[in-house]
């Protein structure tokens, strides 16, 4: 009978290392990596426990990230300092350190053996690195047989560079995770405040116009005067508040559509007489350049008009008083392109994306003379895009005014009919 060969101790550590770095390079929840790696680290040592410390650049030291015998909470209290101690001097030298009888050396940070009631005989520790740079250091206490050596050593070095890489990825992952967490929260509360403050204002403004209403009716000229400028402020609002409620309404995803079949003419010009006093104030000359045909689309008239609405609002509000308005109309591909020109302050390249951002301001705060909260275009994107439309805006540079495309598909179809 042929007695089979004993299997080669080095080779199954060898072994052990290839199957952990498929394992630890497939983790990203940094607490389960870290557990894996000390014990790894102890199966292919066979030593009685493994640590890993971590570097703290606010506070410069190390600290316990984890360690097969001690809990979280303890380790989160026990700092290791840099100077004057092991761990620490593996970290700032950047090479291992192997120590057969810990009781001689003076460097062994005895504080933490005493907090957690565990007694280190012997030791051996690496540094893990990243591109040069140290993140922290992984140490085996107490090997089960002998002593240990400079193999040891070796095998412990290739997974801590595993785990260096593997850790660095685990963080920025956690990173992500917790800058998108804080966004999506961020999200929440603004929409819970346009909810808020659209509910919360639309009594009083009620009233105020109740009121305004009433007095416009008086026979005294100047009490019927100051009524109307009351009037006109508290519409504005009004026009502010259905602009908060509808940007609510798409984020919260709560609007509903009822499409049909309709003139986009009848739109545009509908869109056009909510605007037309204010273009009148600012003297501007409006254009329109549309076919005698109806151009049909597929769409809600009551979400398609707001949309104009705010296109014809941005393009007053942004061009100088005396400017020119130009409304055009016309298939496209199949498609029904609207283009509203405007003689007014223009665009950078960069910021021909960015006015559709909410809360965007062409203007700095601090200089502002076109008022707005920022959202009309935001609101206006949003209900074209739901309705399969799109919007972009092109423009020739700062001073040379800006164009705003509405592309819209035609009867009968849900899409526009070519990529665009």
């Amino acid at each position: 009978m042929i007695t089979p060969p004993k299997p080669d101790p080095h080779l199954q550590q060898l072994e052990k290392l290839v199957e952990v770095s498929v394992t630890i390079n497939s983790t990203v929840n940094l607490e389960e990596l870290l557990h894996s790696i000390i014990k790894t680290a102890c199966e292919i040592l066979d030593c009685e426990a493994a640590s890993i410390l971590l570097y703290d650049e606010k506070r410069n030291r190390l600290f316990f990230a984890a360690a097969n015998n001690m809990s979280a909470q303890q380790m989160a209290q026990i700092p290791v300092p840099v100077d004057g101690s092991l761990a620490g001097s593996i970290f700032r030298e950047g090479k291992a350190i192997i120590i057969n009888d810990v009781k001689t050396d003076t460097r062994h940070f005895v504080g933490v053996g005493q907090q957690i009631n565990f007694a280190d005989t012997n030791l051996l520790g690496v540094p893990m690195r990243i591109r040069e740079k140290g993140i922290g250091v992984l140490e085996a206490l107490n090997k089960h047989k002998g002593e240990f050596t400079a193999a040891d050593e070796k095998l412990l070095s290739v997974l801590a560079s595993q785990a260096a890489v593997a850790i660095h990825n685990a963080r920025l992952i956690q990173s992500l995770q917790q800058a998108y967490e804080n966004l999506n929260e961020t999200d929440r509360l603004k929409s819970n405040f346009l909810a808020l403050a659209s509910h919360e204002l639309r009594t009083p403004l009620g009233i105020i116009i109740g009121y305004a209403s009433f007095l416009q009716e008086e026979q005294n000229a100047e009490i019927s005067d100051q009524a109307e400028h009351v009037l006109a402020a508290a519409s504005q609002m009004r026009s502010i508040i259905e602009s908060m409620t509808s940007l609510h309404l798409l984020q919260a995803k709560g609007m509903t559509f009822h499409p049909r079949v309709v003139p986009i003419q009848q739109v545009i010009n509908a869109a056009y007489e909510e605007m037309r006093q204010i273009a009148s104030e600012m003297k501007h000359t409006v254009t329109f350049d549309l076919p005698d045909q109806s151009l049909l689309v597929t769409a809600d008239p009551e979400k398609l008009t707001p949309a104009f609405v705010n296109i014809f609002n941005n393009a007053i509000r942004f061009t100088p008083s005396g400017g020119r308005i130009t409304v055009t109309a016309h298939p496209q591909h199949g498609n029904i392109l609207v283009s509203i020109t405007d003689t007014g302050i223009g665009l950078d390249a960069d910021q021909l994306t960015k006015i559709f951002q909410e809360f965007y301001q062409v203007e700095p705060h601090t200089t502002r003379h076109y008022g707005g909260l920022g959202i009309g275009l935001t609101i206006a994107k949003g209900l074209i895009e739901t309705q399969s439309g799109r919007i972009w805006a092109e423009s020739d540079g700062l001073g040379k005014g800006t164009t705003i495309n509405i592309l819209l598909p035609p009867t009968g179809t849900s899409s526009l009919t070519t990529p665009i």
